[in-house]
């Protein structure tokens, strides 16, 4: 399948399950198509781009080890995500990677991921963290945080900062995510 042609099929992509399933199941079967997701998801002022977001948020979902072979070009592009319908999947897939690194038995994600990797993660997290965002994204990015936080000591200090400060602004949502990393901040830090 071409690029073209897998830009064709997603326009049939909607909010259902059961699309965004037989399309990440699609790419599955065929992972020469990861790449060629990405491709469309960076893309980011394209109205398509969300739906390859979504399709590669179930394809992580489903195989995060998928990720490894494309972490060099979905690292570097992750910042560029804007829409709010692509960032909230891109978010979501950070903290799988991110829960994956922290997971005892995933070793591959362990071994892949690169201080570079983790870095612009990181980086993109705080963005989403200190940026007008939804809820979805800063609730993963808190999570992703909180995971490299136990690796990197300057990243606690700069989330609470952030936590304590919105926490006033925001929604029920957000506080309630918020007090809950607080509190295994508060945990660790003991």
């Amino acid at each position: 399948m071409t690029i073209t042609e897998l830009y064709n099929e997603l326009n049939y992509v909607n909010h259902s399950r059961e699309k965004r399933t037989y399309y990440a199941n699609l790419v599955i079967n065929n992972p020469d198509l990861v790449a060629k997701l990405l491709e469309i998801l960076f893309k980011v002022d394209d109205k398509i781009s969300p739906r390859a977001a979504w399709v590669f948020e179930f394809i992580c979902s489903k195989n995060i080890e998928s990720v490894i072979p494309h972490l060099d070009y979905f690292t570097e592009h992750i910042h560029k995500v804007h829409l709010d319908s692509s960032v909230r999947p891109v978010a979501k897939v950070c903290e799988l990677i991110a829960k994956a690194y922290n997971d005892k038995n995933n070793t591959k994600i362990k071994t892949a991921l690169t201080e570079a990797h983790k870095e612009r993660i990181i980086e993109t997290c705080f963005d989403y963290m200190i940026k007008d965002e939804k809820v979805a994204p800063k609730a993963y990015s808190m999570s992703t945080l909180f995971i490299f936080g136990k690796e990197y000591d300057w990243i606690y200090p700069e989330l609470v900062t952030i936590l304590e400060r919105d926490f006033s602004i925001q929604s029920a949502a957000f506080k309630a995510r918020a007090k809950q990393i607080l509190k295994k901040i508060k945990k660790v830090r003991k």
